[in-house]
C-alpha cells in the first residue's frame, strides 16, 4: 500500500508531465508566470510570480495580482524598495478559520516601487510572491496580474477560449493546475 506522500509526488509528477505536454505553460510566450505550476486543491500554497521584463524598455513601477475566486488568507511578502497595497472584498457569505469568523478576503495584492530607481529595469528579472490557502475544488486556476511600468502597462490576463491554446495568446494570465486533495490539514 502506498503512502500519502508517495501518492502526493506521483500525482504531482503526472500533472507536470500533462501540463509539459498540453502546453498550458509556454515560456516562449508567457512573460509573468508562476514559479511552480502545480499545486494540491485545500493546501497552502506559496505563489511566485516571475517577472522576466519591462514594457519595451521600461522598467517595471507596479505589480497587481488579482486572487482567483476561492483563494483564501492570502499574505504578500515584503520586498525592499517597494510598497504593498491590499485590496479587500466584503464576503457575501462569512467563513470561520481556526474558531475567528472572516468576512473579508484579500483581493488584490499591489507592489508599487517606492522610487523610480527601485522600480525594475528591463534588463533584469526578479520575483513578487504571496502565500495563501487554494480552494478545495481541484481544476485550472489564472491569476490575472498587470504589469504597470514607467511608460506603458500589459495586463497579464488572457485566458484561453475552449479549444484555444494558451501559447496563441499575447497576454496570458499565469495559470496554476489544482490537483485534488492529497488529505490531510494544511497551512
Amino acid at each position: 500500500m502506498q503512502s500519502t506522500a508517495m501518492k502526493t509526488i506521483k500525482t504531482i509528477a503526472t500533472c507536470a508531465l500533462l501540463v509539459s505536454a498540453t502546453g498550458i505553460f509556454n515560456a516562449a510566450n508567457a512573460h509573468i508566470t508562476l514559479e511552480y505550476q502545480v499545486a494540491s486543491a485545500g493546501s497552502g500554497y506559496k505563489a511566485t510570480f516571475r517577472v522576466g521584463h519591462g514594457c519595451g524598455e521600461s522598467p517595471t513601477r507596479e505589480i497587481v495580482v488579482t486572487l482567483p475566486p476561492g483563494v483564501e488568507g492570502a499574505k504578500p511578502m515584503p520586498k525592499a524598495g517597494w510598497t504593498i497595497a491590499i485590496e479587500r472584498e466584503t464576503l457575501a457569505q462569512p467563513r470561520t478559520d481556526h474558531g475567528k469568523t472572516i468576512a473579508e478576503e484579500v483581493r488584490r495584492i499591489h507592489w508599487m516601487a517606492n522610487t523610480p530607481a527601485d522600480a525594475l529595469p528591463n534588463a533584469y528579472y526578479d520575483e513578487f510572491v504571496l502565500q495563501a490557502r487554494m480552494p478545495a475544488q481541484a481544476g485550472t486556476l489564472y491569476w490575472p496580474v498587470a504589469q504597470v511600468c514607467a511608460q506603458g502597462r500589459a495586463d497579464w490576463a488572457e485566458v484561453p477560449a475552449p479549444g484555444q491554446k494558451p501559447g496563441e495568446l499575447k497576454f496570458p494570465a499565469p495559470v496554476l493546475e489544482l490537483m485534488p486533495a492529497a488529505g490531510g490539514h494544511a497551512h
